[in-house]
């Protein structure tokens, strides 16, 4: 009884270490897969994203999906401010979902919450 418990639980640890290492490897396929979802390019939402911040600068940029919603998640930094906007463009209408200041504060508690789910 001892030993089928014991080869349960090493099928199970099995499964859960091959689940870990399937879910790594779909995490690299990820970003392929968004750009072939993508209708918008990058280009044009990156265009798009600066008609709210004229003057600014995009810092950084990202596709991902987002409360189930395919967007292009662009901050862009602005002269003579710490503050960051973020602005999100729709990658399959190409229109503005979203756009947020992010305060120095705001960017530290991020980053922090990014460096813990690592």
């Amino acid at each position: 009884m001892k030993t089928k418990n014991y080869a349960k639980s090493l099928l199970g640890i099995a499964f859960i270490a091959s689940g870990s290492l399937l879910s790594a490897r779909a995490a690299e396929e990820t970003q392929a897969q968004l750009l072939a979802q993508a209708k918008i390019t990058q280009i044009a939402a990156e265009k798009t994203a600066l008609t709210k911040v004229p003057d600014g600068k995009i810092s950084t940029s990202e596709l991902e999906k987002e409360h189930g919603k395919l967007i292009w998640s662009f901050d862009i930094a602005m002269p003579k401010s710490k503050s960051i906007t973020e602005v999100q463009v729709d990658a399959l209408s190409g229109k503005i979902v979203s756009t947020r200041v992010e305060t120095p504060k705001d960017q530290a508690k991020e980053a922090a919450a990014d460096m813990k789910a690592k």
